[in-house]
C-alpha cells in the first residue's frame, strides 16, 4: 500500500501526517509506504520548526530527513491512496490530474466520511502546530483502527 499526503508547501501538515502514519504503522506492524508532497512546494525546503518541534514531542525526528517535494504525476501514479489536508488540495489535484479520481480524499473525508480540512499551522506558534498534529493523529488512528478490523484501505 502506497499512501501520499498532500498539502500546500509540504513543510507542515503533509510531512507531519506522513511521519505520524509511518510511526503508527511501524508500531502496528502494518506494511505501507508513505510519502508527502505539496501543491506549491519549493523542492528541497525543510520542514518548519513548528512541525519539527511538534513531532519531536512524539519521539519522531524529521529535521534532517524531510525535504519538500512538489506534487508530480509520478508521485500520484505510484500512490494507491492520496490524502489531502484540505478540500482545495483535492480539487486542484482532480482538476489537473484526471487519473487521481477515485483515489484522492481529504484526510477527514477518508477517516470520518465528512467534509473538512486540517487547519494550516504555518506561521503559528507551537500550540497551533500541536493542535494540528493532534487533529492529524486522531484521523490517522481512525484509519488504522478501521484497517485493523477491515484489512481494506479503500473507503
Amino acid at each position: 500500500m502506497n499512501i501520499l499526503f498532500v498539502c500546500t508547501g509540504n513543510t507542515c501538515r503533509s510531512p507531519m501526517a506522513a511521519a505520524l502514519l509511518q510511526d503508527m504503522a511501524r508500531k502496528e506492524g502494518v506494511d505501507i509506504k508513505v510519502k508527502s508532497a505539496g501543491i506549491f512546494a519549493q523542492p528541497g525546503q525543510g520542514a518548519t520548526q513548528g512541525a519539527i518541534q511538534a513531532l519531536k514531542q512524539e519521539g519522531i525526528d524529521i529535521a534532517d530527513t524531510h525535504r519538500a517535494s512538489p506534487v508530480s504525476a509520478d508521485l500520484l501514479e505510484e500512490a494507491d491512496i492520496i490524502l489531502t489536508m484540505g478540500t482545495s488540495h483535492k480539487e486542484a489535484l482532480m482538476a489537473k490530474f484526471k487519473s487521481v479520481n477515485g483515489r484522492v480524499y481529504t484526510l477527514k473525508e477518508y477517516a470520518y466520511g465528512v467534509k473538512g480540512d486540517i487547519d494550516d499551522p504555518f506561521g503559528g506558534n507551537l500550540d497551533i502546530y500541536n493542535k494540528t498534529k493532534e487533529d492529524i493523529k486522531e484521523a490517522l488512528r481512525e484509519i488504522i483502527n478501521r484497517r485493523r478490523y477491515n484489512e481494506d484501505w479503500n473507503r
